[in-house]
């Protein structure tokens, strides 16, 4: 029997077959679907900013892509004793219109270049993204065949 295992902002969650991951409200943020092929655990991570510099307090570190993803990886790696995990991607819209399109408040966009930056450090290839845009998202994560569906308000669903 299959649950699905609900993903809040700024949380993640490890599971297994046959549990789905899921993550609402993808507006600027970011999920992280992490998976590892041959055991098929996978995680669900939403992040809300690109890195924790600048903050003082980084103990709700699953805020931040900098901080959780290698955190989760490692955990994962542990769990599994696998090293060879993949990914998918969802999210970083721009949900708002700024007169001055400086960088500092493309919050989604620099949400994603953070994310595709931390992957590609761990070594870690990004299998499928849905990022950008102006729309929100929400993402399922079928973990026995790491097929990611990704919906928008009153638009298609894409899987990756």
């Amino acid at each position: 029997m299959s649950e699905q295992v609900k993903v809040g902002i700024s949380d993640y969650k490890i599971s297994e077959p046959p549990n789905h991951l899921v993550t609402i409200g993808l507006g600027s943020c970011i999920g992280i679907a992490l998976h590892e092929p041959i055991t098929k655990k996978g995680a669900l991570i939403h992040i809300m900013l690109p890195e924790s510099e600048g903050f003082k307090d980084t103990t709700k570190w699953e805020k931040f892509a900098d901080l959780a993803i290698p955190r989760v990886v490692e955990q994962i790696q542990k769990e599994t004793g696998k090293k060879k995990l993949i990914a998918k991607i969802a999210g970083g819209a721009s949900m708002f219109k700024f007169n001055n399109q400086n960088d500092t408040m493309q919050i989604g966009k620099r949400n994603t270049l953070a994310v595709e930056k931390t992957l590609n450090e761990l070594k870690i290839p990004i299998l499928g993204d849905h990022t950008g845009g102006k729309m929100g998202r929400s993402m399922f994560v079928d973990l026995e065949t790491f097929e990611v569906t990704v919906r928008m308000v009153n638009r298609e669903v894409h899987i990756l």
